[in-house]
C-alpha cells in the first residue's frame, strides 16, 4: 500500500511551498502533488491604476526578485506605449540586472540549496589541514579553504552545536545516504557557505549603485532610468567596476570549485540522476552588450531536441487553472487573464507522520496556475537558458558547458539532472558575471557621445493599449502582461518562472516540472525525504511570486504601529 509524504512548508526558499508525494513498499515516488498555499492579489492591486506605477508595485510581489518585476513591469508599459528607451538606459538596466543575478545566484546555491548538498554534522570530523589540501584539486586558487580558515570554521560551527543553538543548520536530514561528500569536502563547502553571506552583501551593493537600494530598488521609471548622476560619475562607476570584480573572483574560486567538487562526489549518486522528466525548455533574450545584440538569446526545445531549437510565439502562451484555486475552467491566454479565487481546502489522510490534512489531488489544490506553451509543460530557469543557447550553438555557452563538462568529466547527458540543473545555474552566473563586463564598458563609450537616459511617455486617455514584457529573470524566463484603458490599468498578468516550474497538473492530466520532476525518486527514509528537498530547491522556487499582500476582500490583516523616534 502506498505512504503519502507531507513536507510543508519547504523552507529555505520564498513564500510557502508544500510537496506531497505517494511512495510505495520500496519508497519509490508514484504520484506527485506542488501546492502553495499562500494567496496574493498584486494583480488585483493594479486594476484602476496608472500603468506608470506598475513597475513600483509589483516589484513588492516578491522580497527577492523585486528588480526582476520591477524592470519587467517598466517595459511592459513600454511596449504597451510604443515607446523606446535611450540606450544609456537599457545598457543600466542590464547592469543592475548583472548585479542582480551574481547575488541571487550566489544566495541561491550556498544559503538556499547549498545544505541539500553538504553535511554541516560531517564537517565536524574533518581534519583541517587535509581539507586544505583537497581544496586545491578543485582551485588553483582557493578561497576560505587554508588550513587556518578551516580550523577556525570547524571551531565556529563546533561551538554552535555545543551550545545546542543551530541556527540555519538546525532541524535538517544530517546522515542522509544520499550526502557524498567527504568530511573535508564538507568543511570546505562550509567555509565557502560562511564567506558567501560576506559576498552576498557585496553584490546587493552593486545593484544600489545605480538602482537607489536593494531590495526595492527605484531608478527606473517608464521612459528610461533616473540614475543619471551615478552613470556620469567616475568614482560610482568605478566603484561597481571594483565591486564587480571581488564578487566575480569568489564565483571563480569558490562557487565554480563547489560545483566540481560535487559533480565529482555525486556523479554516480542515483537520487541526482533524474529530476528532469520535463524536456521542453523556453527562455527568452536578455543582457544587452550592444544594440540588438544579447548575451542569451530566446527559444524553445521540444521534447530534449536540442537539434531543433524554434522562436519564441507569445501568442501559444496560455495559464490554465484546472487544479489551481481559481473560478477559471478553461486555458487563458494572459492578456484575457482572470485571478479570481476559490478555495476549496483539504482532506484529512493517513501520512508517514499520523492523519495529516492533505491535498486533494483530483480538484483544486495550489494557488499557482499551471502556464503551457502550445499546451504542453514547460521548464524554465538556468538549465532552460543554458540549454536553448547552447543548442543555438552561442558560442559563450557553448565555451562555458564544454568546458565544464570537460573539467567534471561528465556527458552532456548530465545536463538533464538534478545535478546538471544546478551546475547550470553556477555556468549562468558566470557567464553573466564576464559577458556583463561588455555591457559595461559599452555604456562607458556610449556616453562620451551620448547622456540622454529618458524618452517622455505619452498615453492618449481615448486609446487602448496592450503590451508585454520578457525578461530572463534569475529563475527563468519571466513575462508581464497589460491592458490599459482610458489611462489605466485594466487588466493585468504576471506569468513567472516558478509558475511554470510548479504549477499542479492541467486538465489534461499533465504534470508541471516540480511534480514530474520528483516521479521515480527512491527515498531512504520517507519520513526525511532529503532527497525531495535536492530537487525541489534545485530550481530555486519562489513562491510569493507564483502565487502573486492583501486580503482579496480588502480585510485588515494586521495593524502595527511605529514609533518614529525609537532608535
Amino acid at each position: 500500500m502506498n505512504k503519502r509524504v507531507v513536507i510543508d512548508p519547504i523552507t529555505r526558499i520564498e513564500g510557502h511551498l508544500r510537496i506531497e508525494v505517494e511512495v510505495d513498499e520500496n519508497n519509490v515516488i508514484q504520484k506527485a502533488w506542488s501546492s502553495s498555499t499562500l494567496w496574493r492579489g498584486i494583480e488585483v492591486i493594479l486594476k484602476g491604476r496608472t500603468p506608470m506605477d506598475a513597475g513600483l508595485i509589483t516589484q513588492r510581489i516578491c522580497g527577492v526578485c523585486t528588480y526582476s518585476h520591477y524592470r519587467c513591469a517598466t517595459e511592459t508599459v513600454e511596449n504597451a506605449l510604443a515607446v523606446k528607451i535611450p540606450l544609456n538606459a537599457r545598457y543600466l538596466r542590464s547592469i543592475m540586472h548583472t548585479s542582480l543575478f551574481m547575488h541571487d545566484h550566489i544566495v541561491h546555491f550556498y544559503h538556499l540549496h547549498g545544505l541539500d548538498w553538504v553535511d554541516v554534522v560531517s564537517a565536524l570530523s574533518a581534519d583541517p589541514a587535509a581539507a586544505a589540501q583537497v581544496a586545491m584539486k578543485y582551485s588553483d586558487r582557493p578561497i576560505a579553504a587554508g588550513e587556518g580558515e578551516l580550523l577556525a570554521v570547524k571551531q565556529k560551527v563546533k561551538g554552535l552545536v555545543d551550545s545546542g543553538k543551530l541556527g540555519p543548520f538546525a532541524n535538517a536530514y544530517w546522515g542522509n545516504r544520499t550526502y557524498k561528500f567527504t568530511p573535508e569536502q564538507n568543511l570546505i563547502a562550509l567555509s565557502h557557505y560562511l564567506k558567501a553571506l560576506e559576498v552576498q552583501r557585496t553584490a546587493a551593493e552593486m545593484l544600489a549603485i545605480f538602482g537607489g537600494k536593494q531590495p526595492h530598488p527605484q531608478s527606473l521609471v517608464v521612459g528610461g532610468v533616473t540614475s543619471v548622476r551615478d552613470m556620469l560619475s567616475p568614482a560610482r562607476l568605478q566603484e561597481w567596476k571594483q565591486k564587480h570584480a571581488e564578487v566575480l573572483d569568489f564565483i571563480e574560486r569558490a562557487y565554480m570549485a563547489d560545483i566540481i567538487m560535487a559533480a565529482e562526489a555525486f556523479g554516480s549518486e542515483p537520487a541526482v540522476l533524474g529530476g528532469v522528466n520535463v524536456k521542453n525548455f523556453l527562455c527568452t533574450n536578455d543582457f544587452i552588450t550592444s544594440e540588438g545584440e544579447y548575451i542569451f538569446q530566446q527559444g524553445v526545445i521540444t521534447n530534449g531536441d536540442l537539434a531543433n531549437v524554434t522562436d519564441i510565439e507569445p501568442d501559444q502562451i496560455t495559464e490554465d487553472a484546472t487544479h489551481a484555486w481559481y473560478e477559471s475552467t478553461t486555458p487563458q491566454h494572459p492578456y484575457d487573464g482572470t485571478t479570481v479565487p476559490k478555495y476549496t481546502g483539504f482532506i484529512d489522510r493517513d501520512t508517514v507522520y499520523g492523519k495529516l490534512p492533505t491535498v486533494d489531488g483530483d480538484k483544486k489544490y495550489s494557488w499557482v496556475k499551471s502556464p503551457r506553451y502550445k499546451g504542453e509543460a514547460v521548464e524554465v530557469g538556468p538549465l532552460a537558458c543554458l540549454l536553448v543557447n547552447y543548442a543555438k550553438g552561442n558560442q559563450v555557452v557553448v565555451d562555458a558547458v564544454n568546458d565544464l563538462l570537460t573539467r567534471t568529466g561528465l556527458p552532456v547527458a548530465a545536463l538533464f539532472t538534478t545535478l546538471g540543473r544546478t551546475a547550470a545555474r553556477m555556468l549562468q552566473t558566470m557567464i553573466v558575471a564576464k559577458e556583463g563586463m561588455r555591457t559595461f564598458d559599452a555604456l562607458l563609450t556610449n556616453i562620451q557621445v551620448d547622456e540622454s537616459t529618458y524618452i517622455t511617455p505619452q498615453i492618449d486617455p481615448n486609446k487602448e493599449y496592450k503590451g508585454v514584457g520578457m525578461i530572463e529573470a534569475p529563475r527563468g524566463m519571466l513575462s508581464h502582461w497589460i491592458r490599459i484603458k482610458n489611462g489605466l490599468v485594466e487588466n493585468y498578468q504576471a506569468v513567472v518562472p516558478t509558475t511554470w516550474n510548479a504549477g499542479p497538473i492541467d486538465r489534461n492530466g499533465q504534470m508541471g516540472p516540480y511534480e514530474a520532476a520528483l516521479i521515480g525518486l527512491e527515498l531512504e527514509d520517507p519520513t526525511k525525504p532529503l532527497e525531495v528537498l535536492r530537487i525541489i530547491h534545485s530550481f530555486d522556487p519562489c513562491m510569493a511570486c507564483a502565487v502573486h499582500v492583501m486580503d482579496f476582500k480588502g480585510h485588515s490583516l494586521g495593524e502595527f504601529r511605529i514609533d518614529p523616534n525609537a532608535r
